[in-house]
């Protein structure tokens, strides 16, 4: 039975409203019966993959890359057979699990009178959309925050995966039934018409989560009112100051660049100091090179590594003259751009006006430049002498993450638990008569404001 758009979001948000009474300790519960689930049908589930891996459209995936019809990137994140993907993906569910439940926290209250306290509590945000290009394990990702943290969800992955998104929403959705939730507390819907009608459902759905590509996000922030929490690109930066060490910057660029060259964390701009242009430079240019990276150059960078005795074998493949878009291209592949430029100063403004605002990390020696880029680079996550690789939620300690927020509102950076509640204020009067606001003011009673130390909220215990 198909549903309506609008059938879909009153569901989620019914049940997200009736489940707020559930305790925390039965969302564990849940969230161990979605694991046990998913291992129950992980052969159904990964056949599922490899058929969506295959006919698209009636030509096969790897066809659909080399025609330039799909990134080769996508590709990539859809296989969930890849490496050790399945078991990160489950491993994720557990390391959520055991996290402190992110609601009911209290982070101020206020004695405003005799009798008469006031506390700030933290609480779920309600319904989340999240939609998202082809990585079928960002459902389970999704649904395991959003049960821990509280929200009701609806889930849309890319048509690449449709059947695989489809079995691991049902898988969680037996799960869910496990512990008393709501069967459309997980809803996973198939197709962009749903989600064009649902991102004008206001009423029903509080928080819009997009990961995918820069048209997708941005073409989403463009047709709602709902709030959008994400980025639209990921450009990152590397940073080789005055004091770079060799063996330092040569790890952290080759790995910020060829870990996961698709990632949104990965490095699309390379930037040396103009004093170890002819020191430094030339052996990362030549792991680089070794590593399979395309360089794209600017003048002073491309004629150290034209220069470069003997010669790469794969110089005149791989190195060509940068142009200023290259520094503005999120390249999602083996190739990044290099920049010489001469001081932290100019680093730092050279990232704000051209990165992302995602994640950027410099390799120094000198703790003034560190503590000046960290300060200076308007960015979610700046790092001092690691790779760009580590902005992940489940690097962080989160368990897992929802997305990456380069927004500057409620949440910012990998975005786990904490970035999935606000807060709401509660007041409760122990006067027999309660309390009146036409009692305070000048000649009545004033104000306590008298701190008051609080973990919880004591008549919610």
């Amino acid at each position: 039975m198909s549903f309506s758009a609008m059938e879909i979001a009153k569901a989620a948000k019914d049940a997200f409203e009736s489940s707020q009474l559930i305790p925390s300790s039965r969302r564990v519960e849940a969230l161990h019966a979605i694991r046990t689930g998913l291992t129950s049908q992980k052969q159904e589930i990964l056949a599922a993959n490899k058929k969506d891996l295959e006919p698209i459209s009636g030509k096969a995936a790897e066809v659909e890359v080399h025609a330039g019809r799909m990134s080769e990137s996508l590709l990539k994140r859809l296989d969930l057979g890849k490496g050790d993907k399945w078991d990160t993906m489950l491993q994720g569910i557990i390391d959520v699990a055991n996290l402190p439940d992110p609601t009911g926290n209290v982070t101020y209250a206020c004695e405003l009178d005799d009798d008469l306290e006031l506390y700030r509590m933290s609480c779920p945000i309600g319904v989340l959309l999240v939609i998202f290009e082809a990585r079928p394990e960002v459902v389970v990702n999704i649904a395991a925050l959003a049960v821990k943290s509280g929200n009701a969800a609806i889930l849309k992955g890319g048509k690449e995966s449709n059947r695989t998104t489809q079995l691991l929403a049902q898988a969680i959705s037996n799960g869910l039934s496990t512990a008393a939730f709501p069967e459309t507390y997980i809803q996973a819907i198939q197709t962009r018409a749903e989600v064009s009608s649902l991102l004008g459902l206001d009423q029903y759905i509080d928080l819009v989560i997009p990961r995918g590509s820069n048209s997708l996000v941005r073409s989403i922030q463009n047709n709602t009112r709902i709030p959008v929490m994400g980025h639209a690109d990921g450009l990152c930066s590397v940073f080789l100051d005055e004091s770079a060490a060799v063996e330092k910057a040569v790890r952290i660029v080759v790995d910020s660049k060829t870990d996961y060259p698709s990632a949104c964390n990965a490095a699309e701009n390379l930037i040396i100091h103009e004093s170890i242009l002819h020191t430094v430079w030339p052996v990362v240019a030549g792991a680089l090179l070794t590593a399979g990276v395309k360089l794209l150059c600017d003048p002073a960078t491309l004629e150290v590594v034209k220069s470069l005795s003997p010669p790469p074998g794969n110089l005149e493949t791989h190195v060509t003259p940068s142009a200023a878009e290259s520094y503005t291209t999120e390249h999602l592949s083996l190739t990044i751009s290099v920049i010489v430029l001469p001081s932290v100063q100019a680093a730092i403004r050279f990232i704000n006006s051209h990165s992302s605002h995602h994640t950027d990390t410099i390799v120094t020696e000198n703790a003034d430049n560190a503590s000046a880029f960290c300060r200076g680079v308007d960015s979610a996550s700046t790092f001092v002498n690691a790779s760009t690789r580590f902005a992940d939620g489940f690097r962080y300690g989160f368990g897992t993450e929802v997305g990456i927020s380069t927004g500057r509102i409620h949440a910012r950076g990998p975005v786990g638990l904490e970035g999935l509640v606000i807060y709401k204020y509660m007041i409760r009067s122990k006067s027999k008569s309660g309390h009146i606001v036409g009692e305070f003011g000048t000649g009545k009673k004033q104000f306590k404001h008298n701190l008051i130390h609080a973990t919880s909220v004591p008549f919610l215990v």
